[in-house]
């Protein structure tokens, strides 16, 4: 007879802190701060240890402890790379995605141009409206002197 073993480590194997880790994890975010602020209200350093772990290992700005290996637009967005075993579907797939990238490049384009077109009719509108500034200004002065 042979003994069966286990292909995952068991937990005799995993040290204190991966189990921790693995157990704050398991509960959430709020396990992660209610252990930072105990350790902060027992033994500082330890509170703060905690903090700077959570801030270095990205755990206190994700949604949730245990979705940060999940990333489920990844997953879909690599699956419509893959070719799906019909050629007809993937030619027409392929087809598809190279007609909408034509778009999305002619309309970039196209929004380029009338972004420079709009800079252009602005500048020569101020570029018009300095060159009658000083002609208006010099006649208003002029008008001035005249009725004194």
């Amino acid at each position: 007879m042979t003994a069966m073993t286990s292909p995952t480590p068991g937990h005799s194997q995993q040290g204190w802190f991966t189990r921790s880790e693995a157990w704050l994890d398991q509960k959430g975010k709020g396990a992660w701060i209610a252990a930072m602020v105990l350790g902060f209200v027992f033994f500082w350093p330890i509170g703060l240890a905690l903090l700077f772990y959570m801030i270095w290992s990205k755990r206190m700005f994700n949604k949730s402890c245990r979705s940060q290996n999940r990333k489920p637009w990844a997953k879909h967005g690599m699956a419509a790379m893959k070719p799906s075993g019909n050629s007809a579907f993937d030619a027409y797939k392929e087809d598809t995605l190279r007609r909408l990238e034509q778009e999305q490049s002619d309309f970039e384009g196209f929004m380029q141009r009338l972004r420079e077109a709009k800079d252009k009719a602005e500048f020569d509108q101020f570029m018009d409206e300095r060159s009658t500034a000083p002609s208006q200004e010099a006649s208003d002065e002029e008008s001035a002197e005249k009725s004194h």
